[in-house]
């Protein structure tokens, strides 16, 4: 039980046979799942070689945990907009995503103190303060009025002039979209006809 290897990606150009890569393989048998009486066995595998019994147990949950890592991105992206804007410098990029952090971050520590606004079709939350983020959100413009506010009021302005009407921009400002950007090798047939060409 060895992860097949395959001329692709960081293999792409090694001569020769493949490597054998070893390390530990990791049997995950539950008891019960809902709706399923006879649940199959999921296989894990990690590249520690002679894993220990508690690094065992640490693999198998940190499995478990990845569920919550893909719902939270989820929740940044589609609820908290961290990748709707286009900041003209990486700098913003990073701060931006500082900030739907900090924002991630009031969510949860709200969840004590909010109502559940729940919609038809979700169920009711039966433990108190166990809200997703989501839910949280929904309550907190009910929160506010109830909170001390240390800002002050903003003070009304006026817009700039701006572009006169009719002109068109000739000199668009550079844009970066928000996370990492990953260089994709060309497919096998093209990189043997185009050799050290990437595409991005």
């Amino acid at each position: 039980m060895h992860p097949r290897l395959t001329h692709r990606g960081p293999w792409l150009d090694h001569d020769g046979e493949l490597p054998l890569v070893e390390g530990t393989a990791i049997r995950f048998q539950v008891e019960h799942l809902p709706g399923d009486r006879d649940p199959k066995p999921v296989w894990l595998w990690s590249s520690v070689t002679d894993a220990s019994a508690e690094l065992v147990d640490l693999l198998w949950q940190a499995f478990l945990r990845r569920f919550d890592l893909e719902h939270t991105f989820r929740l940044f992206k589609q609820t908290l907009g961290w990748t709707r804007p286009k900041p003209r410098a990486p700098e913003s990029a990073d701060r931006w995503t500082w900030l739907i952090l900090a924002i991630h971050t009031q969510l949860r520590l709200a969840r004590p103190t909010v109502e559940d606004h729940r919609r038809p079709w979700e169920k009711p939350v039966t433990k108190p303060r166990r809200l997703t983020p989501a839910r949280v959100r929904r309550g907190f413009r009910n929160l506010r009025p109830t909170t001390t506010h240390p800002a002050a009021t903003p003070k009304p302005s006026r817009p700039g002039p701006g572009r006169p009407l009719g002109a068109t921009n000739h000199k668009p400002a550079p844009r970066h979209n928000i996370g990492k950007t990953v260089k994709r090798n060309l497919s096998l047939e093209q990189h043997q006809s185009h050799p050290g060409q990437t595409t991005s």
